[in-house]
């Protein structure tokens, strides 16, 4: 498996596992459970599920516009004079 991930120049170095993170990955940006996550990876203790749950900068601001009030807000263009000057 080493081997074709190396020629398939993802960035990523490793074998099976790599596949393990991204399912997991995957799964809870589409929305499971991290518990679940857990179970199916076979995971005593949750610390080691979070390894595979990375979050990517991508869904989180997808879910910050979703959800967040003050993403909700209309903002103004700040003039160029508003800046520091007094007047």
């Amino acid at each position: 498996m080493r081997r074709y991930i190396d020629r398939a120049a993802l960035g990523k170095t490793g074998a099976c596992h790599v596949f393990r993170h991204t399912m997991a990955t995957l799964m809870l940006e589409h929305g499971a459970d991290v518990r679940v996550i857990q179970e199916i990876l076979g995971h005593a203790e949750f610390s080691t599920t979070e390894i595979y749950t990375r979050v990517s900068i991508g869904h989180l601001k997808a879910v910050h516009d979703r959800t967040h009030l003050g993403a909700k807000l209309e903002r103004r263009p700040r003039a160029a004079d508003d800046e520091g000057s007094q007047g």
